[in-house]
This record gives structure tokens, C-alpha cells and sequence, in this order.
């Protein structure tokens, strides 16, 4: 069985695949096309090569493993319309986002950016503005593997964390669940908001003009789940209207955010280069989800062909 890896995750690690019992063609993500040597490939290991590569030439694909944890970049009609597979690396960048989140948040409470600029002009001055996460609420729209991860970590803060879902499940280490439908009446409240949602076409622009403008004057935004969920037009708008404490994004409707955009320049807005998922142990977590996924797709296959040999087909 051929798997197509765009991505090297070295050689001990590619001959466990290999023991699997797998014939594995390794490519470069980045440019990668089409090519004769690819046509019978069933399993296809990647991030996101959709751009450059047309899947549907790929006749005997048959799943696709992301390394991300967001599918928003699939080609998703070609997926349904082909019966194609499709599996992600749901929380395998869940805990150093979690800590990226808290990091944030405190960077913005405790005028770390204000303090290390003081630093570098071997300025003393005391800032008596800093504030503390003890009982504030703290606020997830979205309460999958990322915000749990986050929101245990709140936890030890004694905040009050809160959580939008669809319907407002209970959820691990939330005080308290509401659903889509009470947005409005969860930012009113919140002293945090952090995005933490799928991207989908029902979630584009979800934080427009007139959310922000349901929040706290003095609210901070997070936003570590795709760009397009802010209106960033309305955010710069907002911001330079004098509204929230801060924002720390590490997201963008257009990325790299280009040099142009305001945001780079705002005083109180911390600007991260889609980065927040990185880790020493990002291979490690996502090479275990891969490798167990493709433990089990094999031998799935081998009963099935096993079953089919004995029933004569």
C-alpha cells in the first residue's frame, strides 16, 4: 500500500510506517504537483498541498491524514464526492496553545510589552495599572481540545471560565457552557474573549463591528483560531476608537499580515506570526496521532481483503 508523506519526519520515524507494512514516497509540500509516480497513492500524509496539487488526478486515493488540526483548507467537494477519508490532528497542538493563551492574556494584564520597552531605555518606572486573572471571566467561543487545554490551565488562576458551543455542553475544566445563541450576553460579561472555533462559512466574520461592540470597553481579544472569524476592518476600527485593554492575535485574514496593516504599529496589540502552535514536542504528538491512525487504517484494510478473499470476490 503506497502513503505519500509530505513531510519528513525522519528515519526511524518512516521506517516504524514502513514496518506498518506501507510503501512510503516522501515529496516536498511546498510547489508539489501532480506526477505519474503519485496516481496510485491511497494514503496521503500532508498539511495543506492543495493548492498546487489537483487530488482528483490521484485515482486511488482513498484517506487523507492532516497534520493540522483545522480542515478548512481541504478541497471539500472533491472529498465527499470521491468517499475520501479525511482525519486531522485534533489536539495535537492543544497544550502549547493553551499555554500560548494564558502567556497572552498575562503579557496583556501585567503591561509586559510596556515594561520590557521601559527595560531596553533603562527607564525605572513602576506601573501601578496591572491586573490579575483572580475572578475574572475568562471566556472560550469555541470549547473543543484547544480551549479545554486552555481553560484547564485558567483553572489554576481562579478565574471563572466560560465556554460558547453550539448548544451549551458541559465541558471539562468550564465553570459554565452557553450556546451560540447567548454570544452576545457571554461577551457583555466577559473580561476575555478568546477564539477558539472552527472556521466555517457560518463563523466568517463572526466578530464584526457589532460584536466588539457588545463587549467590555476594557476587554482583552485572543484569536488563535483563523483570521477570517475577526472582521479586521472592524477590529482596527474599534481599536483606534480607543476600545479594549488588548488583543493578541496570532491569526490573520491575510498572512503574512502585510507590512501595511495597522495592526503591526498598535500599542496595545501583540502580533504573533501563526505561531502559537509550536513546540519541541510538535513532531512527536503529531507523528503518535498519525502513526496509530495508520496502524489501524492497514490492518482495517487487511480484514476487509481477508473477508473479501474468503467470500470469493
Amino acid at each position: 500500500m503506497k502513503a505519500l508523506f509530505t513531510y519528513n519526519y525522519g528515519n526511524e520515524k518512516m521506517d516504524l510506517i514502513r514496518n506498518l507494512g506501507y510503501e512510503v514516497i516522501l515529496k516536498d509540500e511546498k510547489n508539489i504537483e501532480y506526477s505519474d509516480d503519485i496516481e496510485d497513492i491511497e494514503v496521503f500524509v500532508c498539511y495543506n498541498p492543495f493548492s498546487t496539487l489537483d487530488i482528483t488526478k490521484m485515482k486511488n486515493l482513498k484517506w487523507i491524514q492532516l497534520s493540522s488540526i483545522g480542515v478548512d483548507q481541504v478541497p471539500a467537494e472533491t472529498i465527499l464526492k470521491n468517499n475520501i477519508i479525511l482525519t486531522n490532528n485534533k489536539g495535537g497542538y492543544s497544550i502549547p496553545m493553551g499555554e500560548w493563551v494564558v502567556l497572552k492574556t498575562l503579557e496583556i494584564y501585567k503591561k509586559s510589552v510596556d515594561l520590557y520597552s521601559q527595560q531596553r531605555a533603562k527607564k525605572w518606572k513602576m506601573n501601578t495599572k496591572l491586573l490579575e486573572l483572580c475572578g475574572k471571566n475568562i471566556a472560550f467561543i469555541g470549547t473543543g481540545s484547544i480551549a479545554v487545554e486552555s481553560a484547564k490551565r485558567f483553572q489554576g488562576f481562579e478565574a471563572n471560565v466560560i465556554g460558547i458551543n453550539t448548544k451549551g455542553t458541559e465541558t471539562n475544566y468550564f465553570n459554565k457552557c452557553y450556546s451560540i445563541d447567548e454570544l452576545d450576553k457571554v461577551l457583555a460579561i466577559s473580561d476575555v474573549v478568546i477564539l477558539t472555533i472552527p472556521y466555517t462559512e457560518d463563523t466568517h466574520h463572526l466578530i464584526n463591528r457589532d460584536k466588539l461592540n457588545k463587549m467590555k470597553k476594557d476587554a482583552v481579544l485572543i484569536n488563535v483560531s483563523r483570521g477570517s472569524i475577526i472582521n479586521e476592518k472592524d477590529l482596527i476600527d474599534h481599536l483606534r476608537e480607543g476600545n479594549l485593554l488588548g488583543a493578541a492575535l496570532d491569526v490573520f485574514e491575510e498572512e503574512p499580515l502585510p507590512a501595511e496593516n495597522p495592526l503591526w504599529n498598535m500599542e496595545n496589540v501583540i502580533v504573533t506570526p501563526h505561531n502559537s502552535w509550536m513546540s519541541e514536542m510538535r513532531d512527536e504528538r503529531r507523528f503518535k496521532t498519525i502513526f496509530e491512525n495508520m496502524e489501524r487504517y492497514i490492518k482495517e484494510e487487511e480484514l476487509i481483503n481477508l473477508v473479501n478473499l474468503k467470500r470469493g470476490y
